[in-house]
């Protein structure tokens, strides 16, 4: 298995958007690392995703206020939130042949880092701590999961702290 990640890191590029100091190297998740914990992760979730041998998956690092346009256009909520999730596959994936060894396009995951700042201090943890955590939220959603009830919301933090242990960070959630 492989994963084809397109990271758009719009926040760092642009530092002078945004007052917080969140663009120091130290702070910054490089797309090696969210490669591999993409990779890790979807190596964990395999037995339950649709097989093929590359997904791609974009991932979109940016500010409040494009988040809370793409929040507004697609959730009618005008309003800045942690992560979107827009999936690309809504329904189950077609069983055709010719299609075996295609890559599988995942979707798109956009996080705002501005607020993964406020919640990574929220938290006590870490910026990339808080975007690691994002990012599993994230790729859950693209996979099919949702939280439309306490009982589904508490699966999937369970699943996003397992995930996040696979790439070696323990983090303290009560579920």
């Amino acid at each position: 298995m492989q994963v084809e990640l397109d990271v758009q890191d719009l926040f760092y590029e642009s530092s002078s958007k945004t007052a917080i100091n969140a663009g120091d190297e130290e702070t910054r998740v490089s797309p090696e690392t969210w490669e591999d914990w993409f990779q890790c992760w979807l190596e964990t979730l395999e037995p339950d995703i649709p097989p093929a041998p590359i997904y791609e998956i974009g991932l979109r690092l940016t500010d409040d206020a494009e988040v809370q346009s793409l929040n507004a256009q697609y959730r009618d909520q005008d309003k800045p939130t942690d992560v979107l999730s827009f999936a690309a596959l809504e329904v189950d994936f077609p069983d055709i042949p010719e299609m075996v060894g295609a890559p599988l396009y995942l979707g798109d995951i956009v996080i705002s880092i501005n607020t993964a700042q406020r919640q990574a201090v929220q938290q006590g943890h870490t910026l990339p701590t808080e975007l690691a955590w994002l990012a599993a939220h994230g790729l859950l959603h693209l996979l099919g999961w949702d939280h439309p009830d306490e009982e589904q919301l508490m699966q999937m933090i369970q699943q996003q702290v397992i995930l996040l242990k696979k790439i070696s960070i323990d983090i303290d959630i009560e579920y």
